[in-house]
C-alpha cells in the first residue's frame, strides 16, 4: 500500500535558540490541487473537529482526536489522543500556500509533545515542518532520539493525510 510519503525526516536538531527542541520535517505527495487543499485547511472544522475558544491571536483552535497508526500498512492498532490544534490563516506563495499550525494535548499535557510549525502546499507536495518539545526534560530528549520522534513523524503524517483526504472528498 502506497502511503503517499516522499520522506520522513526527523532531524533532531537543536540550536542556541531552540535548546531541548527537536526539528521535524514530513513530506507527503498529493495529486490534489493546491487551491483545493487551501479550501480544506480553511474548512478544518469539517474534518478536524469543533472549533473552540480561546485561540492564539489570528488562529483558529480545534478540539481534535489526533491519531497514530502503529504501521504504514493497515493496522488494527491506532493510538488516539485528544488535542488542541491551532491553524493560522492561509498565506499565498508563488506556487502554493502556507499556514502556521501547532498542537498540544488537551489532557495530561506534560506527558505529550507540544508542536509548532508550518504546513506548505506546493506543486504535488504537502510539507509539515517545525519544532516540538519532547516531554520529560532531559530524559525525554534521550527517549525522543530512541522512540518519540517516530510518534511525532506519525502524527504529522496523519495530519497531512487527513488534510489531503478532506480536500479530495470535499469535507463539509
Amino acid at each position: 500500500m502506497d502511503t503517499g510519503y516522499l520522506a520522513i525526516t526527523p532531524t533532531l536538531l537543536t540550536d542556541s535558540n531552540r535548546e531541548g527542541l527537536s526539528h521535524l520535517v514530513v513530506r507527503r505527495r498529493t495529486t490534489t490541487d493546491v487551491d483545493r487543499l487551501a479550501w480544506a485547511i480553511r474548512a478544518a472544522r469539517a474534518w478536524l473537529g469543533q472549533e473552540i475558544e480561546p485561540a492564539p491571536h489570528g488562529m483558529h483552535r480545534y478540539q481534535t482526536d489526533m491519531r497514530l497508526r502503529v504501521s504504514d500498512r493497515p493496522s488494527i492498532v491506532t493510538f488516539r489522543k485528544a488535542a488542541y490544534m491551532d491553524v493560522g490563516p492561509v498565506r499565498s506563495l508563488n506556487d502554493g500556500w502556507e499556514a502556521e499550525v501547532g498542537w498540544r494535548a488537551s489532557t495530561m499535557a506534560p506527558l505529550f509533545p507540544v508542536f509548532s510549525g508550518t504546513i506548505v502546499a506546493s506543486g504535488t507536495e504537502l510539507t509539515l515542518s517545525g519544532w516540538y518539545a519532547p516531554p520529560g526534560g532531559g530524559v525525554g530528549r534521550i527517549a525522543d532520539r530512541a522512540l518519540f520522534h517516530i510518534a511525532a513523524s506519525g502524527t504529522a503524517g496523519w495530519l497531512l493525510g487527513a488534510l489531503n483526504s478532506a480536500a479530495e472528498v470535499g469535507a463539509g
